[in-house]
């Protein structure tokens, strides 16, 4: 690689999972959160990346909670029973974090999980890019992994997951994740899966034939003797499959999210409105932080 040619890596924030992440840790801390904390919690940490040296970051939000894929299968995740204070916050996030100068992709007809996804495949594919993080622990995202190119980063745990972690964690690689998920469901997104099926044979399955289309109708076509259940769970799959796909196609993050390119998501400092947004969110200290970064950063 030419020495003109600059390396960089990408972080791309679930927005969504980081605001709950905030508000339900102050709320551990402190007893309670103010109608602003987490926003500001979400910028003070995405900043914190920055500080650490993230140069190219984008972050992804469920402006609504609701997507295409309510309208794929009526008992998919909504926004009712949402705490309202998290609901009420994520605009406010959206904007701090626009006005902050971070590029942020606010979701409605896709979720913060596509977005990242297709940014994930958009920085994969830029030569430049020497490692993509995604910066969120979401099982879904566990499908975009790709080696120890593109992994996931938790950050409560400070872990890394790579290809060979998402395997160890599921018993299938990335490219299986979704239909592990159609086999077993996620009580997280609304769907449940086919009965039966749980983590342990979906991953003995999935990990001999890949897809949930590949699976032979027959259990005695699989070659797996010690699987408890072979018989009724083949049973069940060929007299569910429009269901599983029907929840293989929900699992799978769409990939057509228009993200723009990965120099699009350099961070390059507040925006003069900053300082005005972060002294209404209660937190005017964050406006001289962010400019403070920014000279830092911008000599790098």
């Amino acid at each position: 690689m030419s020495a003109t040619v600059e390396v960089v890596k990408v972080h791309l924030i679930d927005g969504t999972y980081e605001l709950f992440r905030q508000h339900f840790g102050q709320v551990s801390r402190h007893g309670d959160a103010g109608p602003f904390d987490a926003s500001v919690g979400v910028v003070g940490s995405t900043l914190q990346l920055v500080a650490n040296g993230a140069t190219h970051v984008g972050v992804a939000s469920d402006h609504v909670i609701e997507s295409f894929r309510n309208d794929l299968y009526a008992g998919y995740k909504t926004s009712a029973g949402m705490d309202p204070v998290l609901l009420d916050q994520i605009p406010v996030m959206e904007e701090a974090l626009v006005a902050c100068g971070f590029t942020t992709w606010a979701m409605v007809q896709w979720e913060a999980d596509d977005a990242l996804a297709a940014a994930a495949a958009v920085a994969d594919a830029d030569p430049r890019v020497e490692q993509v993080l995604i910066v969120t622990p979401d099982k879904d995202l566990g499908q975009c992994v790709r080696g120890s190119r593109v992994v996931q980063y938790d950050r409560r745990k400070d872990e890394i997951v790579d290809e060979a972690g998402v395997t160890a964690k599921f018993g299938v690689g990335p490219a299986s994740i979704a239909d592990y998920l159609a086999l077993v469901g996620d009580a997280a997104d609304g769907f449940p899966g086919l009965p039966g099926w749980g983590a342990k044979s979906a991953a003995t399955v999935l990990a001999k034939f890949g897809t949930i289309e590949a699976i032979p109708p027959s259990s005695g076509e699989w070659g797996l003797p010690g699987l408890r259940g072979a018989e009724k769970l083949a049973r069940t799959l060929q007299d569910q499959m429009a269901d599983a796909l029907l929840f293989k196609v929900i699992a799978t993050v769409a990939l057509d999210v228009p993200v723009g390119t990965v120099d699009e998501w350099r961070w390059t400092g507040p925006t003069p409105e900053f300082a005005a947004i972060a002294a209404r969110l209660g937190a005017p200290d964050l406006a001289d932080r962010a400019a403070r970064l920014f000279e830092r950063v911008s000599t790098r």
